[in-house]
């Protein structure tokens, strides 16, 4: 799946145009990096369009940040200007719309490492 693709499936499952729905992509693909170690980064990275990959790049840090998903939502509304529910939702999209970008491997590590908030979210979201 290429970046144009991720991003329009995004538009789609949101209802957000095409702009706002991709920096809603950028905002919370650079917010979970910031939860991800260097590697799990990397590995990421190699799997992503480059312009997606940049934003998991631009928040990737040598510290692993500690925050629950609730505060990765509140970071994305604040980035984005949307509000916590579109966020909300837009993050969970944002994570099914990679579970198809990605490889299945590749997914369950990244989930691993955001833990079961994030799990059960994207899970109620379906």
């Amino acid at each position: 799946m290429d970046e144009h693709e991720f991003v329009r499936t995004v538009a789609e499952r949101t209802g957000l145009g095409r702009q706002e729905a991709a920096d809603l992509t950028w905002a919370t693909l650079e917010t979970l990096a910031h939860r991800l170690s260097s590697g799990e980064a990397r590995d990421l990275i190699i799997e992503l369009p480059e312009g997606l990959a940049e934003a998991v790049r631009r928040g990737t840090t040598d510290r692993i940040e500690r925050f629950d998903r609730d505060d990765s939502v509140r970071r994305v509304a604040e980035r984005t200007m949307l509000k916590r529910e579109e966020a909300d939702r837009g993050v969970r999209t944002v994570l099914a719309v990679l579970q198809e970008a990605i490889s299945e491997k590749e997914f369950n590590d990244l989930m691993s490492q955001l833990g079961t908030d994030f799990s059960q979210a994207l899970e109620s979201g379906r």
